[in-house]
Formats: C-alpha cells, sequence, structure tokens
C-alpha cells in the first residue's frame, strides 16, 4: 500500500527547521511521492531544487492567482520553466475572489466582468503554457468556482487537463470538471464536520477522477487538524476517504496513487521517497 501526496509546500519555510524528519514520517507512514508546488516566480527554483535533492518529489512551475509581488512570468517564460523534467505540472494557477475582497467590491454588480482582470490574464498564460508543453493543471479556486470552469472551458484547458486542487465545492462544479477531464483531489478538508457537500463528492466521484493531498502545513487532517501538516497526513484522508466509500484503504491508496501518475505522467515512479538510513 503506498500514497502519494499530489500537492504540498515543501520550500515553505515552515518545514526549514525539520525537513529529513518530515520526509521520514512520510516513509513511515507509506507515502512513495509528493509533488512540491510553486507559488511565486522566484521560489519555482527552490522547489525544483527539492525535487532535484530528494528522490521521490516532483515539482511544479508557475505563479499563485493570489500573489501580487516579484516577476509576471510570460507564457513564454513558463514554458522554458518547464523544460526540466521533474517539472511535471503548470501551477498553482486559477482565480481566487476570497482574498480580493475589496478589489470585488469596487466591481460588483458585474461580478464576472473585469473583475481581478489582472488574475484571469495570468490565469490565461498558465493555461496556454500547460497546452504548449502537454503537462496537466494546478488549479485553484476559491469564491470563484463559476468563473473558473468558464475559462477552463472558454480557453481550452482540456488539451492539457489537470486537477482541481483541495477540492472544495459541491457536486455541481465537480461534475463539470469531471467533464472536461480533469481530476479531483481531496485534502484534510474532507474530514472536517462542517465539510458535507464535499464528502458527498468524495463518495460520487469516479474512483479512477480522485487524487489526495495534504497542501501543506496548511489544512491538517483530523486528528491533527490545527497542527503544521505535512506529507505523512495525507493517509489519514485516504482513510477517511475509503471509509466514506464502503471500500478497503489499501484500494484507496492504490488507486489514488494510480491517478496521480496516470495525470502527471512526467512523474518518475521509480524516484522514491527515502527514509533515514
Amino acid at each position: 500500500m503506498t500514497f502519494v501526496d499530489s500537492h504540498c509546500h515543501l520550500n515553505f519555510p515552515d518545514f526549514e527547521d525539520s525537513f529529513d524528519s518530515i520526509l521520514q514520517n512520510a516513509v513511515e507512514h507509506d507515502v512513495e511521492h509528493a509533488l512540491t508546488i510553486a507559488t511565486t516566480w522566484e521560489n519555482r527554483e527552490r522547489v525544483l531544487a527539492l525535487a532535484r535533492a530528494h528522490g521521490g518529489l516532483s515539482a511544479s512551475t508557475g505563479v499563485h492567482p493570489c500573489t501580487t509581488e516579484g516577476h509576471e512570468p510570460s507564457v513564454d517564460e513558463l514554458v522554458a520553466s518547464a523544460d526540466d523534467a521533474l517539472v511535471v505540472a503548470i501551477g498553482e494557477t486559477g482565480l481566487d475572489y476570497f482574498r480580493h475582497e475589496g478589489e470585488l467590491e469596487a466591481t460588483l454588480p458585474e461580478r464576472a466582468s473585469g473583475v481581478l482582470a489582472w488574475q484571469h490574464e495570468r490565469f490565461h498564460r498558465h493555461i496556454e503554457a500547460a497546452r504548449r508543453t502537454s503537462l496537466p493543471l494546478v488549479i485553484h479556486t476559491r469564491a470563484a468556482a463559476d468563473d473558473t470552469m468558464d475559462t477552463l472551458r472558454d480557453h481550452g484547458a482540456h488539451e492539457a487537463g489537470g486537477v482541481m486542487h483541495c477540492f472544495a465545492e459541491d457536486w455541481r462544479i465537480a461534475e463539470q470538471a469531471l467533464e472536461i477531464g480533469f481530476y479531483l483531489s481531496f485534502s484534510g478538508i474532507v474530514t472536517f464536520k462542517s465539510a458535507g457537500a464535499i464528502q458527498e463528492v468524495a463518495r460520487r466521484a469516479p474512483l479512477d477522477r480522485i487524487l489526495i493531498e495534504t497542501d501543506a502545513p496548511y489544512l491538517a487532517p483530523v486528528p491533527h487538524r490545527g497542527k503544521r501538516n505535512e506529507p505523512a497526513y495525507v493517509s489519514h484522508t485516504g482513510a477517511f476517504i475509503a471509509e466514506l466509500r464502503g471500500m478497503p484503504l489499501e484500494a484507496l491508496a492504490d488507486a489514488t496513487t494510480e491517478n496521480f501518475f496516470t495525470l502527471f505522467s512526467r512523474a518518475d515512479r521509480n524516484r522514491r521517497l527515502a527514509g533515514a538510513a
């Protein structure tokens, strides 16, 4: 039985003093691989350096929709940054209206027209880069699900494919994502008592289209809720979803692992996380 953490941020300062122990704990919890995600143009190099230094880590390239400082890469720059074989995805990218409420209020009631134009333009560039490289997109959406889905459809994101990371929407949005060939990735949020709609999606989604993730250092699942998250805890999320679906944990773990390597086809399954000697 093996797990993959399909989305984490191991380059964040939260892990600087305990990186080796974090990887060791992941191995002890049967985590064989993790995808560590770039959020700025500047930190993508650190993300890639981690993947080069540690078997079992892959990297993405891109700029988070909420990033407001640093370099704004062109499509050509995004494509060039994906040349390295350890870069397996474009993103995370998408739309986040939650963290820019003031800017939204200034544009209401025409919410979807001209809202956060810079975020939309960035999103469009990432989709085009994914289409050019044939690498899947890692999608972040918060308080912007309808606009996110419209953008993915309108800009041909189905040609690249991808995953709705940290899925926190209802079945209506899940169906739309599945219809364009995207996967759904569930974080520790699915284990929260208040997450009934997300749990419904985790029960109903096709087994061959779901992933599990930590989004570490954020969103630790029960029983670690409120603590710093880490890749080892993806096993708790997997166990919760297996129980929801009434299936053996081993089958859920193996399916989500297989799904990860199907979607992120550039990821090398032979590079596995290694514990301490």
